[in-house]
């Protein structure tokens, strides 16, 4: 007979493999280096970084624009400018956290989702970024 204070929980979680844990760190270490650059650069500021090229050819905000800007927005705290220039980047990285969490920890377990679902998920919402930021509806609030 089991405690009543005793709850039931899935398998404990593995170890993350070699592979996982270089390809995580290598990923935050890459993440950190751009962050810094950005960081200490101000991309706002014509000719610092390389312009968007989907935007030079078709006039429209590619699902990335503004996100340099959200970026550098971010590490300095102004959490309310960085939405503005790339809503879906700040909602993105804490997403982005904890799956790298749950990689160096060894829970990557899946709860219901199925595997296929991830990408699939993903390219919708990014096509639905895409189309919504370049809509004139709210006087253009989401474009980049």
């Amino acid at each position: 007979m089991t405690s009543p204070h005793v709850r039931a929980t899935g398998p404990a979680p593995r170890a993350p493999t070699a592979k996982t844990l270089r390809d995580a760190w290598l990923g935050a270490a890459i993440f950190t280096a751009v962050a810094v650059i950005v960081g200490l650069v101000d991309p706002t500021r014509p000719g610092r970084f390389p312009s968007c090229p989907f935007r030079s050819l078709t006039g429209f905000d590619c699902p990335g624009c503004g996100s340099l800007r959200a970026l550098h927005e971010l590490i300095h705290a102004h959490v309310a400018a960085a939405a503005d220039y790339n809503l879906l980047l700040v909602a993105f990285l804490p997403y982005a956290a904890v799956v790298w969490l749950r990689a160096v920890t060894g829970r990557t377990g899946r709860r219901g989702i199925p595997r296929w679902w991830g990408p699939r998920l993903a390219l919708i919402v990014v096509v639905l970024w895409t189309v919504l930021r370049n809509l004139p509806v709210f006087g253009g609030v989401l474009a980049a």
